[in-house]
């Protein structure tokens, strides 16, 4: 075993904080902490994806959840929208999120990054970079690294006025410089430029002096050698750190995947969760964090990648509003109670791998006269028994048994003991609330951008986007005009590298588009009339999100940059090449200058004996509503709305677009948790939402609300929708089963937190075939276990009862047992 390599963090006697300071050293084996060898089990939660008042209750429920450490990457195009011009307020208040880590007394994992990926928004380095004369991106050149270097520090400097290190008595255990680099560094175009800069990273990293160990993912090759290298993965049990001496680190566990406008649902099942957890620490893994633990919400047009939803769900543990997603909460800190039992003996025990055949592998760990086994069968097709310590154990295929004693299976990665959860949207329960909401509207004032005037300025050419409005805007104004000789027909051809365009002639809308999702270069052809004379066009481009991964992403273009813009005639082809024409440009909307999501005193918003408008794009929407009643989650279901922005009392819920379709793919119909999960390419399945809208509830954070008095919800609707379908929903347990339980078992119910309570309890059979929770189908009921569980249950929060032989009754053979209550 490799020498302790200590780094001991010593803070200055005369500090308040050296009483309680933490050391923080490694070795090949794991993290020590204080001098003793730790496991750690954490969970990525990301501050901007929800509010500083649900931050206490997340951690709260990821370290009941078995965790004891929460990690975050941190987000500069937040920090810094303009350069040198801060925000450290409200949900990027990232020295409150930090607190409220350590006074969950949990350690915390800083990944600065800065470049981050995070399906964010230019994988969160600000546009504005793009300004900056010899600017190149994540290679090694000065400009860059000083702005990096400036940021890092920015962010350090805080962490340290706080004492949030561990040398200071912090949670912060380990930091994170770059992310994933190693995924393209070799595409860089600049081999030595690359390798450059990744050791440069490490050395100004480690000047920070921040007392605790930096870490980079994904950089199996040209490790700089002061920092740990880590693995990030769907499975990273059969990856190895690169050099010895330091200990397995798997920074990011996908537990699920992000969703695009263009996808369904997609679901990681907790048995290939946990059996890929337990794998990992069965092969010497000793710091763990699932990516993400809770994924939360897209708030803010800066949040999202390109086509990434609104919704930032993932597929986590802890839902997208922060309710407990069952079973795979419930299953995963099982799985962490067993492990943490184990602690001692996994991180200090001799170790011995025994191969039983293809497939199968038993480690089993001693220590100080104690044992602990892992059975493991990585065939995806078949079960298999194995003796071991003069019992046989039947392993199911695809999954890990762990016995810590090496004689009783205390958890099997593929039988789910704990409950399953079934959530619903609830209507509006508020006293007094209308059938419908009351709407007024106003229409955008697109007059001023009719016309090739008043812009920013002029150019004879077609700009990039992005460098153009320093992505202050998803939208940027191109105009132009053209003399024209008598009337004319044409049509109006527009290549774009933009997500979508809008085209105006002489006024009037005469056409639109969009980019399939990955494909962002597309055509628009419309057909227009020109009049004589002086002929305006006007092209508004926008964009969903920019570019977040990749070599040299930022080059990626977005808008009309080059062009051609044409102007073909209907009858002889003629074409008049308006591309270096003298363009005028202006970014972002007027309403977006004007504030309208903020509802300020003074706007004149129409209503018309209560109609309003519908199906007109380019059309701001406001209503008020009252606060539904309780503390369950609040959603806006927008259904019927096509694309655009939402806002509750000035308060961005993002964007929204449910009038896209997602995609029908095979997944949809094929679910078994056995094999290697995957997100992309053949084989992808488990896969929900297939032909529905991409995302039509929207999340609004309590708050956002204000109870006793009335709300408002602006809408901006781009593209041409319906609002007067909009309703606002709480989401509930509705239905809650066990569906494995055995014999001797204590069988857990509950609907959960905010008062639900069984109203019922509708099934409890052996044998049950074919179904899901709420749908059950097939099996024998028994009578016993039904009137068991109905006097423990009905009118209880939570309920526990003891599984036993008088199940079986009449009739019945005991076995596995289904129970399936109403919340």
């Amino acid at each position: 075993m490799a020498a302790l390599l200590l780094l001991v963090v010593l803070a200055a006697a005369a500090t308040a904080g050296a009483v309680s300071a933490t050391t923080v050293a490694y070795n090949d084996r794991a993290l020590v902490i204080d001098g003793e060898r730790r496991i750690i089990i954490s969970g990525s939660i990301h501050y901007p994806r929800s509010t500083p008042e649900m931050w206490p209750g997340l951690i709260k429920k990821a370290k009941e959840g078995g965790l004891n450490a929460i990690d975050t990457y941190v987000f500069w195009n937040g920090h810094e929208p303009r350069q040198r011009q801060y925000n450290f307020e409200e949900n990027y208040d990232i020295v409150r999120f930090f607190k409220e880590i350590q006074n969950a007394g949990m350690y915390a994992i800083l990944r600065i990054g800065p470049y981050i990926c995070g399906e964010w928004n230019y994988g969160g380095l600000p546009a504005w970079l793009r300004d900056i004369p010899g600017m190149q991106f994540r290679m090694h050149n000065e400009p860059f690294e000083r702005e990096m270097e400036t940021f890092t520090t920015l962010i350090v400097n805080k962490m340290k006025d706080a004492s949030m290190f561990a040398g200071q008595g912090g949670p912060i255990i380990l930091s994170q410089i770059e992310n994933e680099y190693g995924n393209i560094m070799g595409k860089m175009n600049n081999n030595q430029s690359a390798s450059e800069y990744i050791h440069w990273c490490a050395d100004m990293a480690n000047k920070q002096n921040v007392g605790v160990p930096w870490i980079m993912c994904q950089q199996d090759d040209d490790v700089p050698h002061n920092v740990i290298n880590t693995c990030n993965g769907f499975y990273c049990h059969d990856w190895f750190p690169n050099r010895t001496g330091i200990p397995k680190i798997w920074t990011e566990n996908w537990t699920g995947w992000f969703k695009a406008w263009d996808k369904p649902d997609f679901h990681r099942s907790a048995e290939d969760i946990a059996f890929a957890v337990a794998m990992f620490f069965q092969k010497r893994g000793s710091v763990q964090n699932y990516y993400m633990y809770h994924g939360g919400t897209n708030f803010g047009r800066t949040s999202g990648g390109p086509y990434i939803t609104t919704s930032y769900d993932y597929d986590a543990p802890l839902d997208e509003y922060g309710n407990i997603r069952q079973p795979k909460y419930g299953h995963l800190k099982d799985l962490h109670n067993v492990l943490k039992s184990m602690e001692k003996i996994l991180v200090y025990g001799e170790y011995n791998d025994t191969s039983y055949g293809k497939n199968i592998t038993v480690t089993k760990y001693t220590f100080g006269g104690s044992s602990a086994c892992f059975i493991n069968n990585q065939f995806d097709d078949r079960d298999v028994n194995l003796t071991l310590g003069g019992a046989t154990h039947l392993v199911p295929a695809w999954s890990v048994s762990i016995l810590p004693d090496c004689k009783t299976v205390a958890f099997n990665t593929a039988k789910i003991k704990t409950q399953t959860s079934v959530m619903v949207k609830k209507p509006n329960t508020v006293e007094k609330e209308p059938e419908a909401l009351e709407w007024s509207w106003m229409p955008e004032n697109l007059k001023p951008f009719m016309t090739d005037e008043h812009g920013n300025f002029r150019k004879t050419q077609l700009l990039e986007q992005i460098s153009t409005s320093t992505d202050q805007s998803d939208y940027l104004w191109y105009r132009t005009s053209l003399e024209h000789k008598g009337e004319g027909s044409y049509t109006l051809y527009v290549n774009t590298t933009g997500h979508e365009i809008y085209a105006f002639v002489n006024g009037k809308l005469v056409g639109q588009n969009h980019s399939a999702n990955g494909a962002f270069v597309f055509q628009l052809e419309s057909p227009v009339n020109l009049h004589a004379g002086k002929n305006y066009i006007s092209l508004l481009s926008g964009t969903v999100g920019l570019k977040n991964y990749g070599p040299l992403f930022e080059l990626m273009p977005a808008g009309i940059v080059g062009g051609p813009v044409k102007l073909i005639g209907a009858n002889n082809g003629t074409a008049i090449d308006l591309t270096n024409s003298s363009w005028s440009y202006k970014a972002g909307l007027a309403g977006e200058y004007r504030q309208i999501h903020l509802d300020k005193p003074g706007y004149k918003w129409r209503s018309h004996n209560g109609s309003i408008p519908v199906n007109r794009p380019f059309t701001w929407y406001k209503t008020t509503f009252d606060a539904p009643a309780g503390e369950e989650a609040v959603v806006v279901d927008l259904l019927g709305l096509n694309k655009g922005a939402a806002w509750v009392n000035g308060n961005s819920l993002g964007r929204y677009w449910p009038s896209y379709t997602a995609s029908d793919m095979d997944g949809c119909h094929i679910c078994d948790y056995r094999g290697k999960f995957k997100a992309e390419g053949d084989g992808v399945r488990c896969l929900t939402g297939c032909g529905e809208p991409s995302q039509r509830y929207y999340h609004v954070p309590r708050s956002f609300l204000r109870a006793g008095q009335p709300n408002t919800l602006v809408l901006f609707e781009e593209a041409g929708g319906d609002p007067t379908r909009a309703v606002f929903r709480t989401v509930a347990v509705g239905t809650v089963c066990v569906a494995a339980a055995e014999e001797g078992d204590d069988v857990t119910l509950s609907c959960g937190q905010h008062g639900r309570v069984v109203s019922s309890v509708d099934v409890a059979t052996f044998g049950v075939t074919r179904g899901h929770c709420g749908a059950y189908e097939g099996g024998c009921e028994s009578k016993a276990a039904l009137e068991a569980f109905t006097a423990a249950c009905v009118g209880k929060e939570s309920c526990t009862v003891r599984y036993t032989g008088a199940f079986a009754g009449a009739g019945c053979e005991s076995g596995v047992l289904t129970v399936q209550t109403t919340c």
